[in-house]
């Protein structure tokens, strides 16, 4: 078994939950479809998943569901429909969705935006994100808005990360599905990597 991930043998047992409850989820859209990965072993076909994921995942349905949400509540947590929310880039600092270091990356990208739709947010926010860490800088922090703006319609509601790769200081910013596995060149570093849809979850709560 590959590192960081678990078998769905494993995964029941450890969880205690059953087949159906796991696949029920999965028809509810509780547990993404790019989740299930499905990869030959000896004994034949099996299915496996992020280990870390899936388990803080299955943690937050269980704990929610202890406290009598229904399945429908459950999924609306953990997949927001925020496709019809817009912001100011006032309301975004009120709110304190982003920092202003953040807020200018993203006015300096677009100086005439009136209001942020959902996409923009997000890509906001994952721009804080990585400033307050100090993975990036400032000049990245603008390659990071522009490669999510430019590709995160084609992940939007799909499991995928962002990653930042840098040599000879020079950076490479880009999106993979979170199942993907990297692998540079010695003189390459991974300097980040961003799960879209915890960022997803982390913003609706805010919002």
């Amino acid at each position: 078994m590959e590192p960081g991930m678990i078998s769905k043998k494993d995964l029941l047992q450890h969880t205690g939950i059953s087949y159906g409850q796991l696949y029920r989820w999965k028809r509810k859209n509780l547990i993404p479809e790019e989740w299930f990965v499905r990869k030959s072993t000896f004994t034949g076909q099996e299915t496996f998943f992020p280990r870390d994921k899936i388990l803080a995942r299955v943690e937050r349905i269980l704990s929610m569901k202890d406290g009598d949400a229904s399945l429908d509540d459950i999924a609306e947590a953990v997949s927001p429909d925020l496709g019809g929310i817009s912001l100011t880039l006032a309301e975004v600092a009120e709110r304190g969705i982003a920092s202003e270091a953040a807020i200018g990356v993203f006015r300096s990208a677009h100086p005439d935006a009136a209001a942020l739709v959902f996409g923009e947010l997000v890509s906001l926010y994952v721009v804080d994100k990585l400033l307050g860490t100090g993975d990036v800088s400032l000049e990245e922090a603008r390659s990071v808005l522009a490669t999510l703006e430019e590709q995160f319609g084609a992940f939007e509601g799909s499991d995928g990360d962002l990653v930042c790769v840098r040599k000879m200081g020079v950076s490479v910013c880009g999106l993979v599905t979170s199942s993907a596995e990297l692998r540079l060149e010695s003189a390459a570093r991974l300097v980040a990597r961003v799960n879209l849809q915890e960022s997803v979850e982390a913003l609706s709560a805010r919002l």
